[in-house]
C-alpha cells in the first residue's frame, strides 16, 4: 500500500494519502483547510541502523556544529535533525508546523 506525501498550497501544511493499489490514483485533500490543490513531495525512506548506531551518530562533535543554542532556527534544524535521526515524529502534528514558523522566521514557536 503507497503512502503519498503532499504539500497543501494554500496552508503549507504537509499531509499523507494512504492508497489501497498501486494503480489506484490519489486524490489529495489538505486536513488542516480541506483544500485540494497540492503539491507531491518526495517521501523519506527508512534505511535499518541499530540504536547504538543512532546514538554513536548523535555523540559525534560533528552533529552539534553550526548549532547556536541562542538562535531559534538553528535549533530547529538541529531538533528535526535529532527527531529524524532517532527515527521518531518528534513532537506531534504541530511539531513541523511550529519548526516552519521558526524557520521561516514567523515567530519563536509559541503561542501567543
Amino acid at each position: 500500500m503507497p503512502i503519498y506525501e503532499y504539500r497543501c498550497r494554500k496552508c503549507g501544511k504537509r499531509f499523507s494519502v494512504l492508497t489501497l493499489r498501486v494503480s489506484e490514483k490519489p486524490v489529495p485533500q489538505c486536513d488542516r483547510c480541506g483544500h485540494r490543490a497540492a503539491d507531491r513531495l518526495l517521501s523519506r525512506f527508512a534505511m535499518p541502523k541499530s540504536e547504538q548506531a543512532r546514538l554513536e551518530s548523535l555523540a559525534d562533535p560533528g552533529a552539534l556544529s553550526g548549532l547556536d543554542e541562542n538562535d531559534p532556527k538553528s535549533m530547529a534544524r538541529w531538533m528535526r535533525k535529532m527527531g529524524k535521526e532517532m527515527g521518531e515524529e518528534v513532537g506531534g502534528e504541530d511539531f513541523d508546523q511550529m519548526m516552519d514558523d521558526v524557520e521561516a522566521g514567523d515567530g519563536d514557536g509559541t503561542e501567543e
